[in-house]
């Protein structure tokens, strides 16, 4: 038997699975369809024609329009039926057409999203992604399987993202870049092959950093893409110099940690 809150209004309409859990004031439109191993919480809506599928949980205020699909099975050669999860934080703004898979077995059965994200029309999260919280995702943009993408990060519509990439907090990727390679936080990348073009100043500042800080950030930029050396070791190197400053050492543990991808850079687009 389902779980349906007394408060819930669910439009005749619409079909829920045996099984499917309905919080407090949950709005299910026409047309939708929840699978019986969802979970909906308080205050979610389903405005129509959607559907939510597979083991997966959606957050507080969520608001999923018109022709998203949400928790269906992996797009992996590799998946033969496992049940694995999607989970979805609170907030989240899911724009008509976007998809979002479960993981898979192999890369650790969970895809999870954080809160306060903006997904827009048609953009795809596949397969064990973990997003963190307040990202955006523009019209079309296309995340590859085990991509990892931080806080505050906005993509740019049509950008696609390489697998087992990852994306840097507040770091901007521009519209139709080809996400080849790992971007540090406060990076902006551009183009086809991607490459970091600077520092996302404009995310820095709305942010409410200051202009000594954001000085400093650049400055230890050019330290770290400097034509001697690798960005790596660069990066080791001046992690005295810039102990006092937080933001440049979140860049400098975001470079210093082993990742499946190299590193973008401003030469050719990979350090």
């Amino acid at each position: 038997m389902s779980s349906i809150a007394p408060s819930a209004r669910i439009h005749a309409h619409a079909v829920i699975e045996d099984g499917a859990v309905i919080g407090e004031n949950v709005t299910i439109g026409p047309f939708c369809h929840v699978g019986p191993k969802v979970v909906l919480g308080e205050g979610v809506e389903l405005i129509s024609n959607a559907v939510v599928s597979g083991r997966t949980d959606i957050g507080r205020g969520c608001r999923i329009f018109p022709g998203a699909v949400i928790g269906g099975i992996p797009q992996a050669i590799d998946y033969h039926g496992e049940e694995t999860t999607l989970s979805v934080g609170d907030n989240c703004t899911i724009r008509e057409g976007v998809t979002m898979n479960c993981g898979t077995v192999h890369g650790g059965g969970k895809t999870v999203v954080g809160n306060d994200n903006l997904f827009l029309a048609n953009s795809h999260v596949a397969h064990d992604c973990q997003l963190g919280s307040n990202i955006i995702l523009s019209n079309n943009v296309m995340l590859a399987g085990h991509v990892t993408i931080e806080d505050r990060a906005i993509l740019g519509g049509g950008s696609a993202v390489h697998q087992f990439t990852r994306v840097g907090r507040q770091a901007f990727v521009g519209g139709l870049a080809a996400v080849n390679y790992d971007v540090i936080p406060y990076g902006m990348l551009n183009g086809n092959p991607g490459v970091l073009g600077g520092l996302n100043v404009v995310g820095m500042t709305r942010a409410g950093l200051d202009r000594a800080t954001i000085h400093r950030v650049r400055k230890a930029f050019k330290a770290i893409f400097a034509e001697d050396g690798t960005a790596r070791s660069n990066a080791a190197a001046i992690r005295d110099d810039f102990a006092d400053c937080k933001e440049v050492m979140e860049i400098l543990d975001f470079i210093a940690v082993d990742s499946d991808r190299p590193l973008s850079s401003p030469y050719r687009g990979k350090a």
